[in-house]
C-alpha cells in the first residue's frame, strides 16, 4: 500500500558550482548569497519543479565560526536574511512546499573533533535558530557527525517550537558508527531521549546508508536518508574548497532512485539528496514514488 513520503530537495552547493564558472571558496554555497543570489533561486525553483516538497535554506556555511575564519562575521545576519528571502521567492506562496531552516556543523563537515564544548555549540546554534525561526516551517540539523553536534543543535532548535529533524552522517566504511566513531545506535537513542521529531542519515554514500537502514528501522522515530554522490570525502579539509572532491559517475538519477526506493521499502518516509544529487535525481525519485502508489508530501 502507498504511504505518505516526504521528498526533500537535493544538494545546493555542488549544483551551484555546476551552474557557474566561479572558482569555489571556503564559504562554498554561502558565497553565492553575496555574489550570485539569482543562481540560488533558480536551483531552488528547479528542485521544486522536480517534485521536492521540502526546500532547505542555502545557509549551510553561514555560521559565525566559518564567517570569522573565511569571511566577515558582520555578514551573519544579512546572509541569513538573504537565504530566507531567496527561499521565499522561490516558493512563491506554494503552500505544499515546506521551508526548512538549516543547522550545519559549525566549523567543518565531517570533523566533529573541531566542534567547541557543548554549551558553546548550543549558544552558536541558538544564534542561527533565532535568525531563521520566524520564517521557516521546520529545522533540519544536518551532517551531524557526533552525538555532541546532534544534541546541541537539537537543543537549540527545540526552542523554536517547530518540528526538528536530525540528520546524522555515518562512517562510509563502517556505517554502524558516526564519523566521530560513536555508535549510530547510541546516537539514535540520544535523539529519542531529546525528542527529535525525525532522524535521518545524510552526506554519506548510498551504500553506507543501505547498511545503516536496519539500525534506523529498529528505533522509535520516523526516519529517512539523503546521500551524497562523492567518491570519498577524505580530501576536504577545514577551510578547504569542494573542488578537492570528486563526483561518482555511477550515481545517476536512475541508480540513485534505486537506492532511495530500497530505503522506502525498509520503512524510510523522508528521502532526498545531498551533495552531487541534483534536480534530475529528485525528479526520478518523485516519479518512482508516485508510480509505486505513494503520496509525495512536505510534512510528516
Amino acid at each position: 500500500m502507498g504511504r505518505n513520503i516526504v521528498l526533500l530537495d537535493g544538494g545546493m552547493g555542488q549544483e551551484l558550482q555546476a551552474r557557474s564558472d566561479v572558482k569555489p571558496t571556503p564559504l562554498w554555497s554561502a558565497q553565492f548569497l553575496l555574489d550570485k543570489p539569482d543562481i540560488i533561486e533558480s536551483v531552488h525553483r528547479d528542485f521544486i519543479e522536480s517534485g521536492a516538497k521540502v526546500l532547505t535554506l542555502s545557509s549551510y556555511s553561514v555560521t559565525p565560526e566559518r564567517l570569522a575564519r573565511d569571511g566577515d562575521i558582520a555578514n551573519f545576519e544579512p546572509m541569513q536574511k538573504r537565504a530566507l528571502d531567496i527561499a521565499e521567492r522561490a516558493v512563491c506562496g506554494n503552500k505544499t512546499v515546506t521551508v526548512a531552516g538549516c543547522l550545519p556543523p559549525m566549523i567543518a563537515s565531517y570533523r566533529p573533533d573541531l566542534a567547541p564544548a557543548f554549551d558553546q555549540c548550543v549558544a552558536t546554534y541558538q544564534q542561527i535558530v533565532d535568525a531563521q525561526k520566524e520564517r521557516v516551517d521546520i529545522f533540519i540539523c544536518e551532517t551531524m557527525s557526533s552525538i555532541k553536534e546532534a544534541r546541541s543543535s537539537l537543543k537549540a532548535a527545540k526552542t523554536s517550537n517547530k518540528p526538528v529533524w536530525v540528520a546524522l552522517s555515518v562512517d562510509d566504511k563502517n556505517p554502524t558508527l558516526l564519523r566521530s566513531g560513536e555508535k549510530l545506535a547510541e546516537a539514535l537513542l540520544a535523539m529519542e531521549q531529546d525528542k527529535a521529531d525525525a532522524v535521518l542519515i545524510n552526506c554519506s554514500t548510498p551504500e553506507a546508508i543501505d547498511q545503516a537502514m536496519e539500525t534506523l528501522a529498529e528505533g522509535m522515530l520516523p526516519f529517512g536518508a539523503y546521500a551524497n554522490g562523492f567518491t570519498k570525502i577524505d580530501a576536504l579539509k577545514p577551510g578547504g574548497t569542494v573542488d578537492t572532491l570528486t563526483a561518482r559517475e555511477d550515481v545517476t538519477p536512475d541508480a540513485y532512485a534505486d537506492f532511495v526506493m530500497g530505503w522506502v521499502e525498509k520503512g524510510a518516509i523522508i528521502v532526498g539528496g545531498c551533495c552531487e544529487v541534483g534536480p534530475a535525481h529528485i525528479s526520478e525519485i518523485n516519479n518512482r514514488l508516485k508510480a509505486a502508489g505513494h503520496t509525495v508530501t512536505g510534512q510528516l
